[in-house]
């Protein structure tokens, strides 16, 4: 399995390769050659496996020898002990044909769990065989930042920064990424917003030698090993509820489009599913370039789902590259008119592809807060504002002959004002964590500048 970049320009590497590298050197995101494809005896004999046998199945095609099968089995193993659940992503019902999929029973209570997790076994095992050590970079609109901290913190060959927009994220997602003790990790707060961190992540990357001095790795969602993890739970639910026998929609509550962009692999993997729904809040540019055709930023609106506090969703790209016919010029045309102009117009064949594949669909700031009150009103279940958009979005696109599943992707303990102020409950933090609010903190803030950010890391790095 060869990987190569969606703007055609950059070397072709092997998995652990494009994993170790991030983003391309072309600016490029990394995405396989072609996807494999499995029958439909495969997908059904998936029913009812243990969630760590499922990852194997779907993951080991895309993983081209990079691991022998006996370290891969004991990556997953290693990655998914810590969850707090042994289905890892259980369904729950909601109402008839609605299913909720929790995604928040790992170690910082966010789907973000299952790729980093995964990833930070990976990195240990591919750096560990070569006796290497890199920087790994990252930004974060919340839950990223502290996942990548939680499964990297005392690694030993590799540093850790997460620059963070400050002032907009909620506490205990702060907390999770400034209380960690290891010397190795580094929260750094950024005056901006997170397409501000975002875009210094890029140029960092960009700067090729600074890049090459410091060893830089990225795990945001450009990291293809990322966007693998997260086709798995798709399987595993699509399954449980009868695929492939019987067709399933998805509705993904997104920013930066890695997420739902895994349910597109899966879906051309072969896994029967009928729509994907994409769900965004009022920082809604995906939802209103499916509707124009236009890709065009906006100012970002804080929002109490601050992780889809975005208006560059990364991962865009990767489809884009599908929908262009795999034109890694035409990519790279529309991503320097977003660069230099803030904007871009998906072409009309592209346009086709992409609202053949997606349906999408925005959540108000009331209405998110009151699906919050309703859902705990109608069946006791308590959703996170990301949650909530997402079943808001998935009750406009329901169908009664086709079962939906929403995906609930961060626990609602960590956005407990926003809760609270919705249905009066005061979600709880799991026993391991309820001493958050006391552990000393420790960041660092900085400018929206990338030359104090490069001097920070470098200093850090030599300390």
């Amino acid at each position: 399995m060869q990987y190569v970049s969606t703007r055609g320009r950059a070397p072709v590497l092997s998995f652990d390769e494009a994993m170790l590298t991030g983003l391309a050197r072309d600016g490029g995101l990394y995405v396989p050659e072609s996807v494999p494809t499995l029958g439909a005896d495969d997908i059904a004999a998936l029913a009812g496996l243990p969630y760590e046998d499922i990852a194997f199945r779907i993951m080991w095609p895309f993983i081209g020898g990079s691991f022998t099968e006996a370290e891969f089995r004991a990556i997953i193993a290693r990655a998914y002990d810590g969850f707090g659940h042994a289905a890892r992503a259980p369904l729950v019902q909601l109402a008839p044909n609605h299913f909720l999929l929790e995604l928040f029973h790992g170690p910082t209570l966010a789907f973000k769990d299952f790729a980093m997790q995964l990833i930070g076994q990976l990195f240990e095992a591919a750096l560990s065989r070569r006796g290497d050590r890199v920087t790994i970079i990252g930004a974060t609109s919340g839950d990223t930042g502290s996942a990548a901290i939680e499964a990297f913190r005392g690694l030993d060959a590799v540093d850790v920064f997460i620059l963070f927009p400050k002032g907009r994220v909620s506490e205990v997602q702060r907390r999770q990424m400034t209380t960690p003790s290891e010397s190795n990790v580094h929260a750094i707060a950024v005056e901006g917003d997170f397409d501000d961190c975002q875009a210094r992540v890029k140029d960092l990357f960009n700067d090729f030698p600074f890049r090459d001095r410091v060893k830089l790795a990225g795990v945001n969602s450009i990291n293809w090993a990322r966007v693998l993890a997260q086709v798995v739970y798709y399987f595993s639910a699509a399954t449980t509820l009868g695929a492939p026998h019987r067709k399933v929609s998805f509705t993904v509550p997104t920013g930066n489009f890695g997420d739902i962009f895994a349910g597109y692999v899966a879906q051309k993997m072969g896994l029967p599913i009928e729509r994907l729904v994409i769900a965004t809040n009022q920082n809604d540019i995906l939802h209103r370039t499916l509707v124009t055709g236009a890709y065009t930023k906006e100012a970002v609106v804080p929002s109490i789902s601050p992780s889809m506090d975005i208006q560059v969703s990364s991962n865009f790209e990767r489809v884009l590259f599908d929908a262009y016919g795999r034109d890694g010029d035409a990519v790279s045309q529309q991503m320097e008119a977003l660069s230099s102009g803030g904007a871009f117009t998906v072409s009309q064949g592209a346009l086709e592809y992409l609202r053949e594949r997606f349906d999408s669909g925005r959540a108000s700031e009331p209405e998110t807060t009151a699906t919050i009150a309703r859902t705990f009103t109608e069946t006791g279940e308590v959703l996170c504002p990301h949650s909530a958009v997402g079943v808001k979005v998935a009750e406009g696109h329901a169908d009664p002959s086709v079962p939906m599943v929403t995906l609930a992707t961060a626990h609602p303990a960590k956005f407990p004002d926003a809760v609270q102020a919705a249905c009066g409950i005061v979600p709880p933090l799991p026993k391991r964590m309820q001493d958050l609010y006391e552990r000393p903190e420790r960041l660092t803030g900085v400018a929206n500048d990338l030359g104090a950010i490069e001097a920070l890391i470098e200093e850090k790095i030599s300390a």
